[in-house]
């Protein structure tokens, strides 16, 4: 549906997402549990009682701290519901505290598996956009400036401009000129993730999308930038917690 990339339901008794970034707004709901996350060096903690709302590019990460699990249930929206000046609002506050929202988000959720109702579901996603708009927006505190001229800045937009063939270390450096050392501390020390490990998580961001699409898993590997089929595996395993093939298997 315009507008949402992808809804995703989960339940994670184990799996512990590793550092990871999207490309696309996060809007989290917590049906059952609780989870820890770390996003732009700060911990922060998704309750039932919450909404999440997580910026694109920004990388973070999330295990389960309940002995049941977690039950959640994700919404992907586009980048362009959001400007990007709002990004620096939302790392500095990612948890919203509305029941209003909370009802409005799950009944878009409720929406969407129905066929048909596609009306109501785009009348539903229009009601929580704007409300999340307006949560950002009445922030007094002042987010801190998304300065795109350090390294760390630089790098990552040279690692989403080349996701699928990649850049080495060593031209991303004489393009950013500086020292690739210089460049790998800088890049995790504003990240809170190295360089090659960001990459890896958008690839397999990209891959789950091709998934979701109806490729196939072979095909959607080198799409994405693996090697092949079985590099994809290793780290979707590891990101998503299941294999392409299931999770190909889920969206159908």
């Amino acid at each position: 549906m315009p507008g949402i990339v992808e809804a995703y339901h989960a339940h994670l008794v184990e799996h512990a997402y590793p550092m990871h970034a999207h490309d696309s707004w996060t809007l989290l709901l917590v049906d059952d549990g609780t989870v820890r996350y770390d996003l732009h060096r700060h911990e922060h903690g998704a309750l039932r009682s919450l909404v999440t709302l997580l910026p694109p590019h920004v990388p973070h990460n999330g295990t389960p701290v309940t002995p049941q699990g977690l039950r959640k249930r994700v919404l992907y929206l586009d980048p362009g519901q959001f400007g990007e000046d709002l990004v620096g609002l939302a790392v500095d506050a990612p948890t919203i505290d509305d029941p209003l929202l909370l009802r409005r988000i799950r009944q878009l959720h409720d929406s969407l598996l129905l066929p048909g109702d596609t009306l109501e579901a785009e009348s539903r996603l229009t009601l929580v956009t704007e409300r999340l708009r307006r949560h950002l927006g009445e922030r007094t505190r002042t987010a801190e400036p998304i300065d795109h001229a350090k390294p760390a800045v630089r790098l990552r937009e040279l690692l989403d401009e080349h996701l699928v063939e990649g850049i080495t270390l060593r031209r991303a450096a004489n393009l950013l000129h500086t020292h690739p050392a210089h460049l790998v501390r800088a890049f995790s020390g504003e990240f809170g993730t190295p360089p090659h490990q960001y990459l890896t998580g958008r690839r397999v961001d990209l891959a789950r999308r091709l998934l979701l699409d109806g490729m196939a898993p072979r095909f959607a590997a080198t799409a994405a930038g693996f090697y092949d089929q079985s590099h994809l595996g290793r780290h979707f395993k590891r990101v998503i917690g299941t294999s392409p093939v299931r999770f190909a298997r889920s969206g159908e």
